[in-house]
């Protein structure tokens, strides 16, 4: 009879031992903080990827890209939640290309530099169906040859200015702000055409010619991030800019700057016979310097001694501290000039102090030595001052070589 006995010790209790978790579970648990690092690590290195990735904004004013106050991100984003397929281009080929892709366009041009010359501009506007030009430069305005002309700046007296025309987009708009800008007129009969005029002027803050195909915006202000919420600027930015389904938003750089209107170089504008007269000059000039240049011997050197008299270099020393005020400097050469003629006359030495000639002077003349310890070391404070004591000194010497 074959009995099966648990070879295993017998333990009670709390004693018996639990099974080690085994698996990912267990490596989970022991690994518990390396595994915490690594996660934040991941999450960390993720945010960075996507913020690179990221579409970053810019810094050029009126950019769709450009989230600061001088941007335009505010409008475009605007525009396309009502349907506006908002294009941002930076060159001209770029821009020239959106406006052939749709047929039903609408250009927006802020050319703050005057970069594009009329060749580029005729090209543009004939592929636009309308064109909304933003502060544009006098050299714009007279490239497009449309009527619109520049009319000075928005007065102060106008911080708020009224449509006061009939453009439809004006009078859905209201008031809009008329601190910042510049004023635009129409010529020939402008007043339905020219609207948010400063009273008394003729000229306004939005110019459309009579077909509706150009429009001039005198302020960034009405369609900036900083301006929009102001008054009826979102209104009017809206109208003027949503009138057509695609809006092409052009902003030309550097690279659009063409080399066709470049000045003429100094080569170009020379007549013909000037390659002939710059040799025969520069055989002029090499003629004069071998002229010129020739030397006629060594150079002597002559001594001019010059003697000038004390009194006379005194004389000059004096005039040129009176004239600078120098008080104290005069006073200091005074003192200084009758302590050593003191000195030698009392045969006290070179090194003989104030103290010690004031002492022996009091001995000769019978004053007291305090007096005259003053009078040497006193200090003029003004030029009247200083030619008594200096009078004073000089009547003291006198009175030493008396004695």
């Amino acid at each position: 009879m074959t009995t099966d006995i648990d070879a295993r010790p017998a333990v009670s209790g709390d004693a018996t031992p639990q099974p080690v978790p085994g698996g990912l579970a267990g490596w989970g648990r022991r690994h518990r903080g390396q595994a915490v690092a690594a996660a934040v690590f991941a999450v960390a290195l993720a945010v960075t990827i996507i913020t690179q990735l990221a579409p970053k904004g810019d810094s050029v004013p009126l950019s769709i890209r450009n989230a600061g106050p001088d941007g335009g991100r505010a409008v475009s984003e605007i525009l396309g939640r009502h349907g506006v397929d908002v294009a941002g281009v930076d060159s001209f080929s770029t821009a020239l290309a959106a406006l052939q892709a749709g047929t039903d366009s609408t250009l927006l041009l802020y050319d703050r530099n005057g970069i594009l010359d009329e060749s580029q501009l005729e090209r543009l506007t004939v592929e636009a169906t309308r064109v909304v030009l933003v502060t544009p430069r006098l050299s714009t305005l007279t490239a497009l040859d449309a009527g619109i002309s520049q009319a000075g700046v928005v007065p102060e007296t106008s911080p708020t200015l009224e449509p006061g025309c009939w453009n439809d987009a004006a009078e859905t708009a209201g008031t809009v702000s008329g601190e910042t800008g510049f004023l635009y007129s129409v010529e020939g009969d402008g007043g339905n055409t020219v609207c948010y005029r400063p009273p008394g002027s003729e000229a306004g803050l939005l110019a459309t010619t009579e077909d509706g195909t150009l429009s001039v915006l005198g302020s960034t202000e009405l369609i900036s991030n900083a301006g929009l919420d102001e008054r009826g600027h979102s209104a009017l930015a809206l109208r003027t800019l949503g009138g057509s389904g695609d809006l092409v938003w052009y902003l030309p750089g550097l690279a659009d700057v063409s080399g066709a209107g470049s000045p003429q170089t100094l080569n170009e504008l020379a007549p013909d016979w000037v390659a002939f007269l710059g040799p025969w000059l520069v055989f002029v000039a090499a003629l004069a310097i071998l002229w010129r240049g020739r030397r006629f011997g060594p150079l002597v050197f002559e001594p001019l001694p010059v003697v000038v008299k004390a009194a006379e270099t005194a004389e000059g020393r004096a005039r040129l501290y009176h004239d600078s005020h120098a008080v104290d400097r005069a006073r200091d050469n005074l003192r200084a000039g009758t302590l050593v003629r003191l000195a030698k006359e009392l045969r006290l030495g070179p090194e003989a102090s104030a103290d010690d000639v004031a002492r022996a002077v009091a001995q000769i003349v019978d004053r007291p030595e305090g007096s005259l310890r003053e009078l040497i070391n006193e200090r003029p404070l003004n030029e009247a001052r200083l030619v008594r004591w200096s009078q004073e000194l000089d009547n003291l010497e006198n009175e030493v070589r008396t004695r």
